[in-house]
């Protein structure tokens, strides 16, 4: 049985997306957070996506295929383009990368069994799709990457609304300022 995983950048003051502007500094284009991240999801074998996460991370399908790529950037994205990727859109026609089918609604009971039969572990990503996924009672782990910048608005990283006891099971401080914690549902 997998876990399901929500895991996003986030500011501060708990956005995973800024209303103006970016998230602040701390892991773009950090190497050492890109090794962690890969470390630590490299046993995902499905990733849940809305469209507009799927838009931002389809770049992971091509990225080896620039010839300057550092390589932890090329091991995250052959990682990527290992896993299956379902995308929840009523608007998209087609995927635009491997291993990816498109369903039109998110069915929490299609997620369920898909947890319950996957060998590796699966992530939601993206606010809208995990607010689902957190209403519905199936999100195992949360992981935060904390930004050191305050955004002031935009959509919160937990949907308004929902009371979670969590447990800390693991934090780390990068050089970047970013920090790391990862919680699990009790």
């Amino acid at each position: 049985m997998g876990k399901l995983i929500y895991s996003m950048i986030t500011s501060l003051d708990g956005y995973a997306e800024a209303a103006e502007g970016d998230l602040g500094f701390g892991a773009a284009d950090d190497e050492e957070v890109h090794t962690f991240i890969d470390e630590h999801f490299q046993d995902v074998g499905t990733y849940l996506y809305g469209r507009r996460m799927y838009e931002t991370m389809v770049f992971w399908e091509t990225a080896h295929t620039d010839p300057d790529v550092p390589p932890h950037i090329l091991q995250y994205a052959r990682g990527w383009q290992a896993a299956e990727k379902i995308v929840y859109s009523t608007t998209l026609k087609s995927a635009s990368s491997a291993k990816t089918r498109i369903e039109r609604t998110f069915d929490p009971d299609a997620v369920r069994e898909l947890k319950a039969k996957a060998e590796h572990d699966l992530t939601v990503d993206g606010p809208n799709l995990a607010a689902q996924a957190i209403a519905a009672g199936l999100v195992d782990e949360y992981h935060l990457f904390t930004t050191t910048t305050v955004v002031g608005g935009g959509k919160r990283f937990f949907p308004d609304g929902v009371r979670l006891e969590l447990g800390l099971v693991e934090e780390r401080a990068f050089h970047s300022g970013l920090i790391y914690a990862r919680y699990r549902t009790h």
